[in-house]
């Protein structure tokens, strides 16, 4: 009966250390990477839908999101909320937007990221943008959203980008990341497919910079993106320089 005892108790101080490891592995693990999956559809949506409109049109300058079309994210994907007349298409982003691989925060509910497309980049990345947000919204790991959009631009569904595609990305309220929370305002310019050299980008003292998170993987896409002085509203940015 002793000889048992002592096995057990034997048994037990060994599986102890072990089982202690795996949570603290385990508490690591969500360290690094805090949002490893989708958290339930409501954390991603904004109950009050003219509070999204209103946050939508914060993306620009009153003077050109006023006339434009706004979206705003439902259950199944993004649905217009507001017809406009210049061609303009503002919605409020989510964290699925960013790189397939290496972004903690893709699966963060609290991004929100107020941006409004000009004509020629409503036509051609926009489509990406309420694409990807349908794939999220119906359940898809990253490894699906990724194929499917791979396939979508391999069926020529998506396409490169318009000469002269753009958008504005000035709101004051912008939650971009939890490393970078609303970051700066800035611009962004869309090209197809391109080294960043070829613009200037991401080499010392350029004040351009480069999108990772389409730039042909796989959508076939480059991101150029430069900050600006002031915000939508106006008011000028008080923060140091940035990081990206």
């Amino acid at each position: 009966m002793k000889r048992k005892l002592v096995k057990k108790i034997t048994l037990g101080l060994f599986w102890l250390p072990l089982a202690l490891s795996a949570v603290v592995c385990a508490q690591a693990q969500d360290a690094n990477n805090p949002y490893p999956s989708m958290a339930p559809i409501d954390q991603y949506l904004i109950p009050d839908r003219n509070a999204e409109i209103a946050l939508a049109r914060t993306a620009a300058p009153p003077s050109v999101s006023k006339d434009a079309t706004v979206m705003v994210l439902g259950r199944h994907g993004y649905e217009t909320a507001v017809g406009g007349k210049n061609g303009f298409v503002c919605l409020v982003e989510r964290g699925w937007n960013g790189a397939f691989e290496g972004d903690k925060g893709f699966w963060n509910p609290k991004s929100r990221g107020p941006d409004c497309y000009n004509p020629a980049a409503a036509r051609t990345v926009l489509p990406i943008i309420l694409m990807r947000a349908k794939l999220a919204l119906a359940g898809k790991s990253i490894d699906e959203m990724h194929e499917s959009m791979k396939a979508a631009v391999e069926k020529k569904e998506l396409r490169a980008p318009e000469p002269g595609g753009m958008a504005y990305m000035l709101s004051k309220q912008q939650y971009l990341n939890d490393r970078v929370g609303n970051w700066y305002p800035h611009l962004m310019f869309f090209v197809p497919v391109k080294d960043n050299t070829t613009w200037g980008a991401d080499v010392p003292g350029s004040p351009l910079m480069v999108n990772t998170h389409f730039n042909g993987a796989p959508e076939p896409v480059t991101e150029f993106m430069v900050t600006v002085s002031e915000w939508s509203d106006g008011t000028p940015v008080t923060k140091g320089k940035g990081t990206h």
